[in-house]
């Protein structure tokens, strides 16, 4: 599974990387990016659907 974020849709409001933060970081605006190929470890798995699922644009998405 890979994590993405839809850089249309993000707004900045910066849970994605509170809740998942080895898997998304903050770019130099504030904005969401993806750490590395967005691949999702097994053990980070529970914390990239949190941060998907607090994302009040569903700009952060798990693709299967």
């Amino acid at each position: 599974m890979k994590l993405r974020i839809d850089k249309d849709r993000c707004t900045g409001h910066g849970r994605c990387y509170g809740l998942a933060p080895g898997l998304v970081e903050d770019d130099e605006f504030g904005y969401g990016q993806i750490v590395g190929d967005g691949e999702i470890p097994a053990a980070q798995l529970g914390a990239a659907r949190s941060a998907a699922a607090a994302c009040p644009e569903r700009a952060v998405i798990i693709e299967e």
